[in-house]
């Protein structure tokens, strides 16, 4: 075999593979699918000692066959290329359903019975690792976290390839293979992943090898790029910047030496295009890099037709092509199925599989089931972080100050990049929008990530940056997490409103933490890190589709031991958390803070003890014994509109008690039976009280607030103002107006609920609707917010 470099398509030219390498190599595939096909269906015989029965097979039939043996076939491949080359590399599977394929290739070069030994690789090693496929109290069916080897969870469809690119990134010596299912291939992320490769630096990056894996169908309907024909997908894939390379058929003699050819092609183009980048006073432009279109039967070697019924090649082979066990000639079908891959000449009578075959794999951390960079826990290294007291906003009066909170926390993030230059373990992502956010001072050190054409008009821009940004939330984050999945730290800025783009994806790398939690091998990675800004309360002048702050409402139905959930309400706390949630592991955090001029309220020290406790009185604010109403508030909006409530409140009524409860960790709110934040019921109790009414202003949903308070004695007092969906192009004022969490509202809420002033309810209400009819004039007549709101302050 060779490659056409002009159509770069395998001719049956030359033969890379001798015929005794190509004899050892189909035979390991062959115990690969062997291996697949019985942890997908038997409970017992193994080793095929007897027929199969109806007994040896398991009443739930949950796995997938379709897409496994072509994965089987790939990792063959490049266990080979891993050896001959010496290669450092991990593979990650798009197609998630060919569970059964990794777990048995683990488990053939040895990986997976060092991480869990009582599956020895023996007679009842197979029979354990048969059995505890898809059944209860053992593994999934699916690529999952126990999966050695594996960083990416079979129901993440579409994100595949964005994993990949995050893994290579500052990873120099590092190659991430990337299977690429045809039908995760029509998602939206994955279309956008393909032009991650104009964000890859050859000079200081690892390399990724997107392999296209092509058999045609989904679960029940055929794939739009297997259908296109090949100068349409050709130059769909040109057109991304890949130099395809394609190997197809059903034969596997043919197709093996096809592969190899391609594989030995790819990597050396590989190899080129880094060695010139890395040469010294090297230029590095933009490279067309290599991929693999790898076009296979579908449920390749398994049934061609099940009850005259086409299989192999069709859709039909998608899960389990023999299902109905009732009928004899099933069983006897099953058992050809599995007696065609000769597993004699595989393994010995104890069940060990034979040196023959098995010495093709690589060996010790070689093995793509036993890479550390699949297990990233293992090679992350603490950031060396500035002390972020020496950012802090000078608060030596409670609102006398003003700032843009994360303008400063952006001078913190400089110097956080700054310090990571050397170890290259941080990033920042986000989807164009960090000058936005006010984070422009990482420029400073590190430009953003661009090896495409630069014009002169352009700014910070580098090939050498350090900032991802492009206009897509899904590839954000998949970079991001595949980051961090190899040991990395990272941040990821967003738009409060658009962050929802990635809801699955934070799902799904959520639901990864915890079950790693159970995991003893699988080491702590950094946390998953968000900033949430340009939010609901600050969006007036983008209107009602910039307007969302229910992303908060998502992460709180997340596992309480991964979600955290933080509302700094001024610059200092915001700080705060930032360095705390930096330096912890396996979490979620969600960070949201404003980034336009606000009063400051809280000095560093104050803010940190704040912070430390997630909840607390603030007494320079109100009336700690006794009150009559408790102003409780979680957001910087809300906080400021509790804190102009209070000094109105005190100019309706002299004598009033107020108590001003600031939550800046939502999760306090919980019981601590929920969340491990949560407080305890006396030490919530000591907060707002058990008997008074609570006016809660809140940023987000007021449902929210309700669900995590519902089981304290209190609840029936507690009333929450926040977003209603009632929004539009505005002023920043009537934006709050809109939603019934302005200072006019919370205070006649408290007046409301206060037993002693029910005397004044009409005169004060009747004062409310005279001053929303007076701001409701002066906006529309001068387009800005009254006086006495714009220019309020905290009376010193």
């Amino acid at each position: 075999m060779m490659i056409d470099q002009d159509r770069t398509s395998t001719t049956d030219v030359a033969a890379p593979l001798s015929p005794d390498m190509l004899r050892r190599m189909d035979g390991y595939w062959r115990a690969a699918n062997y291996l697949s096909v019985g942890q997908i269906y038997l409970r017992d015989n193994a080793m095929l000692d007897r027929p199969l029965t109806v007994a040896d097979v398991k009443p739930r039939l949950l796995g997938h066959w379709g897409t496994t043996p072509g994965l089987n076939f790939l990792y063959v491949h490049l266990n080979r290329l891993i050896v001959e080359h010496d290669l450092d590399m991990i593979n990650i599977i798009g197609p998630g359903h060919g569970g059964p394929g990794l777990v048995a290739h683990t488990y053939l070069e040895g990986s997976y019975t060092e991480r869990y030994p009582a599956i020895e690789r023996s007679r009842s090693g197979m029979h354990r690792l048969f059995r505890q496929f898809s059944w209860p109290g053992g593994i999934p069916s699916h690529v999952a976290p126990e999966t050695p080897g594996s960083i990416h969870e079979g129901g993440e469809l579409g994100y595949s390839l964005a994993h990949a690119y995050g893994a290579a990134f500052d990873n120099p010596d590092l190659l991430v293979a990337c299977i690429v299912g045809d039908g995760e291939a029509e998602t939206g992320a994955l279309a956008a992943s393909w032009h991650s490769n104009k964000f890859l630096n050859p000079a200081r990056d690892g390399a990724v090898l997107p392999i296209l894996h092509l058999n045609g169908y989904k679960i029940a309907n055929p794939t739009i790029l297997a259908r296109i024909d090949r100068g349409e997908l050709d130059a769909l894939l040109r057109g991304y910047g890949h130099e395809p390379l394609y190997v197809e058929g059903s034969d596997p003699a043919v197709v093996h030496q096809q592969l190899a050819s391609a594989l030995d092609a790819a990597l050396a183009r590989i190899k080129a295009i880094q060695a010139t980048a890395r040469a010294d006073g090297a230029i590095v432009e933009r490279p067309r890099w290599p991929m693999i279109v790898f076009r296979t039967p579908k449920g390749w070697t398994g049934p061609k037709a099940v009850d005259g019924k086409p299989v192999e090649g069709t859709w039909r082979s998608h899960q389990v092509p023999i299902a109905d066990f009732k009928n004899p000639e099933h069983i006897r079908q099953l058992d050809a199925w599995m007696r065609s891959y000769r597993p004699e000449e595989l393994f010995d009578a104890d069940g060990k599989f034979l040196d023959d075959y098995a010495s093709l794999a690589p060996t010790g951390h070689r093995r793509m089931g036993s890479n550390p960079h699949a297990n990233g826990g293992e090679l992350l290294q603490p950031l060396s972080l500035p002390d972020f007291h020496a950012y802090a906003v000078p608060v030596p009066v409670a609102g006398q100050v003003k700032a843009e909170a994360t303008r400063v926390l952006g001078r913190y993030l400089r110097d956080v990049m700054k310090f990571s230059m050397d170890a290259k373990n941080f990033r920042l992502f986000g989807p164009d929008e960090t000058a936005s956010n006010r984070l422009a001072d990482v420029y400073d050190v590190a430009g953003k990530v661009w090896m495409a054409e630069i014009d002169a008009v352009d700014e910070d821009l580098s090939t050498d940056g350090r900032v991802m940004e492009v206009l897509s939330e899904h590839l954000c984050q998949g970079w991001l997490e595949g980051y961090l999945l190899t040991g990395r730290h990272g941040l990821f800025s967003c738009y409060e409103a658009f962050v929802h783009i990635v809801d699955s994806m934070v799902n799904q790398h959520a639901k990864w933490l915890k079950v790693t939690k159970s995991i003893p091998w699988r080491r702590p990675i950094a946390s998953l890190n968000y900033l949430l800004t340009s939010h609901v309360w600050r969006q007036d002048h983008n209107g009602l589709s910039h307007q969302d702050p229910g992303f908060i409402d998502h992460i709180t139905n997340e596992t309480a031991d991964v979600a955290r959930i933080y509302l700094p309400p001024d610059a200092n706390c915001l700080l705060s958390v930032a360095d705390h949630a930096l330096r912890s592991r396996g979490y979620v955090n969600v960070i949201v803070a404003g980034k336009q001029p606000d009063w400051q309220w809280l000095g560093m020290d104050a803010a940190v003890r704040h912070c430390t406790v997630g909840a607390g009185i603030w007494d320079w604010a109100g009336d700690d014994a006794d009150p009559d109403v408790v102003m409780a508030c979680a957001g910087d909006v809300p906080t400021l509109e509790t804190l102009a409530a209070v000094t109105m409140l005190r100019a309706y009524v002299p004598d009033i008690r107020i108590r001003v409860v600031n939550v800046v960790d939502l999760m306090v709110l919980q019981p601590q039976s929920e969340h491990p934040h949560g407080l305890d019921d006396r030490a919530f109790e000591a907060l707002f009280t058990a008997d008074k009414p609570v006016i809660f202003a809140f940023h987000g949903y007021p449902a929210l607030i309700h669900k995590l308070t519902y089981a304290r004695a209190n609840h029936r007092n507690i009333h929450v103002r926040g977003y209603k969906e009632r929004g539009t192009t505005t002023t920043p004022f009537d934006m709050v107006v809109l939603n019934d969490l302005d200072r006019y509202r919370l205070a006649l809420d408290a007046i409301e609920r206060i037993p002693r002033l029910a005397d004044r309810v009409p005169a004060e209400t009747a004062r409310y609707w005279t001053t929303l009819e007076r701001h409701k004039l002066y906006i529309a007549e001068q387009g800005d917010d009254m006086p006495e709101v714009r220019d309020w302050q905290w009376p010193t």
